[in-house]
């Protein structure tokens, strides 16, 4: 993951982006390094002076912010990625991020939604005002994704995958808010009755150890598959057959904007902005988050129904342009543009 963010910030600083990192703006809550986080983004925005201060995320939301409101900016934009009202934290904790939120949006004169459904929770909860609320998509490079050629055998063989069989795929955090567990779970009934579908994880996290341990047991060992974090995604998303993401909540998912591109059928939870990319029945089929049952369903409906599946995998190869990264920044100049008026 770190190779791939240094690879963006290289490509940024060749196209004429100066780039200023802030080495104690880290993902996890520290109070000494958050507060030293602020004086340095405090300090930046005193000396560059933007016209426009644009944050994302949560911890970078609220330093950034209040830093830019500190210094004078005249206009704060914020996108959140997905709020942390529930499913990341305890109902204290969340209730605490809520109302930071409610003050921060008094401060703030555009938010960005990822998705309809995360704009609809921040109207639900009272968090900013109806017009200071905008939707634009993450944007996603979908052609990094379509049209690319791989020899699934061949890919199957160096990936340590048996040639034949269903490939269920997942690409993300090992978190629990992503649900792999949920996944592993329904995929021992999907077991009783097609032993030859196999299970891939891409990614990394908290619960590696724990998922490699509970496959071992329900004697998945052998058809489960763990792939760390990979630099080849789109090599890798050709294999799968279907593309699962069982999140407990999620900002939008672009890892299914990818699946859409490479044309694999979607299963996913009903949950946060993801059914702004998946039409049920039409591109994949949606089940209620944590329902291992429904999942399961779903999952074994389009094992069953191969022809379904490929038909949800075109549909979806043909709706994942209005995600692209060009349809995004379109999106983010006419924000600022009005901004500006």
């Amino acid at each position: 993951e770190h190779q791939v963010v240094a690879g963006g910030i290289r490509d940024a600083q060749s196209d004429g982006v100066k780039f200023i990192a802030v080495s104690n703006l880290v993902r996890r809550i520290d109070p000494v390094r958050d507060m030293a986080a602020f004086f340095s983004l405090l300090r930046i925005i005193i000396r560059e002076k933007p016209a426009i201060v644009h944050t994302h995320s949560s911890k970078a939301g609220l330093l950034g912010r209040i830093a830019a409101r500190l210094a004078g900016v005249s206009c704060i934009v914020h996108t959140p990625h997905g709020h942390v009202f529930y499913g990341h934290f305890g109902p204290m904790a969340s209730k605490v991020f809520l109302w930071l939120e409610k003050i921060l949006a008094r401060w703030t004169h555009r938010m960005v939604a990822l998705t309809e459904g995360e704009k609809n929770d921040y109207f639900r909860m009272a968090v900013g005002q109806p017009e200071t609320l905008r939707t634009i998509h993450s944007g996603v490079d979908v052609e990094r994704f379509s049209g690319v050629q791989v020899n699934q055998i061949e890919k199957r063989r160096l990936l340590g995958i048996a040639p034949e069989g269903t490939v269920v795929g997942f690409m993300g955090w090992l978190l629990s808010i992503k649900g792999p567990f949920h996944l592993l779970r329904a995929m021992e009934e999907i077991w009783q009755g097609h032993p030859n579908v196999q299970l891939v994880f891409v990614g990394k996290g908290d619960l590696e150890v724990d998922l490699r341990l509970a496959a071992s047991k329900v004697g998945g060992n052998g058809r489960v598959r763990f792939l760390g974090w990979r630099r080849d995604v789109e090599q890798i998303m050709p294999i799968f057959d279907i593309f699962v993401l069982p999140s407990l909540n999620e900002g939008m998912g672009r890892v299914i904007v990818e699946a859409m591109a490479a044309g694999k059928p979607v299963v996913a939870s009903q949950v946060g902005g993801i059914p702004d990319l998946v039409q049920h029945g039409e591109n994949g089929l949606l089940v209620p988050p944590g329902d291992e049952q429904a999942l399961a369903e779903a999952i074994r409906q389009l094992i069953d129904d191969p022809e379904k599946a490929k038909e949800m995998g075109r549909c979806g190869r043909q709706r994942c342009g209005r995600f692209s990264i060009e349809a995004m920044v379109n999106k983010i100049d006419n924000l600022y543009q009005e901004l500006k008026i």
